[in-house]
């Protein structure tokens, strides 16, 4: 049988839609034999999942994907293989969670004050439901009030850069994502780089801060990415003598073009993270 190995998976335990039992179905569905569980700051999943995999036959890697900030941007990195019990991921999780709750606040107060809606509601809805709430919870959050009329919408009428309830975070630094992955004996991956609003030589650099960092592979294929987005970041993994990763970065069923297991084929030189799991 072909192995199919998808390591960027979400659940609800973060802002995905399914359980992590529902996910693995899902996925064995549509025939994936490996997959990681990544939900955003937590790996509270990652035990039920193990369990789902473990009677459909399919290879489970327990991961996360950290939250993280490099010269001031947004970076998600992901850890596969982990420890889940590991004392450094948990604190890095608890930091995490600090500035998750002052950002959900702060969206309420400006959602109230700029968008003339019930953020406080709003926000304390999410907050009772999330356990890990996002941005993601916000839109849908939104959407269900009336407020938009789907999850983009919302991000970009109420949330997004320039909306009223737009609020910046700085998340913990790139380093200190990775060695809490090193330090629960993970692999540390920088997640869907080509979407990052960066110039090519920024990209580079980024690339290049993720390595001295103790960074392992590069997410060169994500479920819906251009071939010539492909190409560019199977270049800088070459270039940089690091692993391949593949994922779907799945988190609803009701969104066609990133199911689990679809994404391009990796270059036959570069070396899949999956053979190291």
């Amino acid at each position: 049988m072909t192995s199919l190995a998808d390591l960027h998976l979400h659940s609800d335990c973060s802002d995905g839609v399914l359980s992590p039992r529902g996910l693995v179905a899902h996925a064995a569905r549509l025939g994936v034999t490996q997959l990681a569980l990544t939900d955003h700051d937590t790996v509270a999943g990652c035990a039920e999942a193990a369990s789902a995999c473990a009677a459909a036959g399919i290879r489970f890697v327990s991961g996360c994907e950290l939250s993280s900030s490099w010269r001031g941007q947004a970076i998600h990195v992901i850890g596969v293989g982990l420890d889940t019990g590991s004392a450094p991921l948990r604190a890095q999780f608890a930091a995490v969670a600090g500035h998750r709750r002052e950002r959900l606040h702060e969206i309420g107060i400006r959602l109230q004050r700029r968008g003339r809606l019930p953020g406080a509601d709003i926000v304390a809805a999410v907050a009772a439901a999330a356990a890990v709430p996002t941005r993601t919870h916000v839109a849908r959050e939104l959407v269900a009030r009336g407020h938009a009329d789907s999850v983009q919408h919302a991000i970009e009428r109420w949330l997004g850069r320039g909306a009223p309830g737009h609020v910046p975070v700085e998340w913990p630094e790139l380093a200190r994502s990775a060695a809490a992955i090193r330090a629960a004996g993970g692999w540390p991956v920088l997640a869907h780089p080509h979407r990052y609003r960066l110039s090519g030589g920024a990209l580079r650099q980024l690339v290049e801060a993720f390595v001295a960092a103790g960074g392992a592979a590069l997410e060169v294929s994500v479920g819906g990415m251009a071939r010539g987005d492909l190409d560019r970041i199977a270049t800088l993994a070459r270039r940089h003598g690091l692993a391949a990763s593949c994922g779907s970065d799945f988190h609803d069923p009701g969104i066609p073009w990133n199911p689990p297991g679809r994404f391009a084929k990796l270059p036959a030189d570069l070396e899949p993270l999956s053979a190291r799991l």
